[in-house]
């Protein structure tokens, strides 16, 4: 089913506020609130580069809102239909394995919140894993609304948590400690992470499909920058409550940066037997729930859309648990929550760019590349990045520019880049010496 069938005749008619909310929720979840404070953790407020990175990313959408929003269908159809169906099965496929990612964010996030309350990381990854597969069988799309709002109900709860720890003041100074901080960045290790994030928003189907469903281009163009300061705005929050956490010396030295989150909520509420405690472990747990089943469906939705598999309910159930288990292994192997996105962010946009440029060239008349380049770029992008990204998992020494997200990019897009251009210069000059031939000058 296309988006445009989704949207119906009468599907845009959300306003600045509607939209911008849901494109805030597309981002604010548990990797961006519990990878931000496991970033902030060790590097205090400039950890929160990634999240703040994901509010201007929105500014940078800005310039294809209109776009979107005409245009309708998800990119892989755009270009599926332009340069052939192998196009569009590649980056649909470039698409779900970037969703590996973010359900394994989840797992990881999940059984760090309950690590809190005391359950053993394995098993809480091993039930998690189940229930995401399960939830994702069910018709839940309706409760999306209900996930929200917990989400939305955490944020009070932080800000609660600055209130009790007497950091207000802190949060409402963050913007300019941010700003003082970027100096200390490494400016490699920055750019890598400030690049693949908002090339990542630009280009990520979770605020496409919000976007379509604007009333019209002007208020798609207005949530965007709403949701921009939105975004901003909530990216210095986790950090706040790290620093004042800090300062109030209340977080154990050996404790986990995952877990930093659930337990200063845990601790404000008066341990975890009590009934605050209990209710904000709720608003983190159910959401890791409800957002990891999510994402599950839509991969599953993905390979049906992309007509790999006849749709019948043993593909579905099959296709779901190998997604799982796949998002399973990747949790396994540890290590930040920021940096695992990253590293599928960037590895899904060193495929999908560049032939996704080449569209919009080909879409303004400015210029028009043969199929065959398109083709060629996104095989070499997805082939390079996926086997960058697979080496950095196995030997994270193999990174060459400083930063893994940068390492990745640099391979993936130079090799799509160059295969775009060298194959459709190649073409080129072949009809040249053809026609020469065939009129004999």
């Amino acid at each position: 089913m296309t988006m445009s069938a989704n949207i119906g005749s009468d599907g845009r008619k959300l306003g600045v506020f509607s939209l911008a909310t849901l494109l805030v929720s597309a981002h604010y979840g548990l990797g961006f609130l519990l990878g931000t404070a496991e970033q902030a953790l060790n590097q205090g407020i400039e950890g929160s580069l990634y999240a703040v990175s994901i509010g201007l990313g929105f500014l940078v959408l800005l310039i294809l809102a209109k776009f979107y929003w005409q245009q309708v269908e998800p990119i892989w159809t755009l270009l599926g239909n332009r340069y052939g169906k192998s196009v569009k099965i590649g980056v649909g496929l470039m698409s779900w394995m970037s969703l590996i990612g973010i359900e394994a964010v989840q797992i990881m996030a999940g059984s760090a919140i309950l690590a809190v309350v005391g359950v053993p990381v394995l098993p809480s990854m091993g039930v998690l894993t189940l229930l995401f597969c399960v939830l994702s069988q069910l018709p839940v799309e309706k409760a999306s609304w209900f996930l929200r709002s917990l989400l939305f109900l955490n944020i009070f709860a932080l800000v609660y948590s600055l209130w009790v720890l007497h950091g207000l003041s802190i949060m409402t100074r963050s913007p300019l400690d941010f700003l003082a901080s970027l100096p200390q960045i490494d400016a490699v290790e920055g750019i890598g992470i400030s690049l693949s994030t908002m090339l990542l928003v630009a280009l990520d189907m979770k605020c496409q499909q919000y976007l379509v469903c604007a009333k019209d281009v002007r208020t798609a163009i207005w949530s965007c920058i709403l949701a921009a300061v939105m975004l901003i705005a909530l990216a210095l929050l986790p950090a706040s409550a790290i620093i004042v956490a800090q300062q109030a010396a209340i977080i154990p030295a050996n404790l986990d940066g995952k877990e930093v989150i659930p337990y200063i909520l845990s601790w404000v509420g008066g341990g975890t037997k009590h009934p605050f405690s209990i209710v904000a472990i709720f608003t983190l747990v159910v959401p890791a729930l409800g957002l990891g089943s999510s994402v599950l469906r839509i991969q599953t939705k993905t390979f049906f859309d992309l007509e790999i598999v006849p749709q019948w309910s043993g593909n579905r159930c099959a296709i779901a648990i190998i997604n799982v288990l796949l998002a399973l292994a990747v949790a396994l192997t540890g290590g930040e929550i920021v940096s695992l996105i990253l590293l599928f962010y960037a590895t899904y946009l060193s495929a999908a760019w560049i032939p996704f440029l080449a569209y919009l060239l080909d879409y303004s008349g400015a210029y028009t590349f043969s199929p065959n380049s398109v083709k060629l770029s996104l095989l070499m992008g997805s082939l390079s990045a996926l086997t960058t990204l697979l080496l950095i998992i196995i030997r994270p020494e193999a990174v060459i520019f400083g930063s893994n997200q940068l390492t990745i990019m640099m391979v993936g897009i130079g090799m799509a880049g160059g295969s775009l251009l060298i194959t459709d210069l190649g073409e080129k000059i072949l009809t040249v010496l053809t026609v020469k031939k065939e009129t004999g000058s």
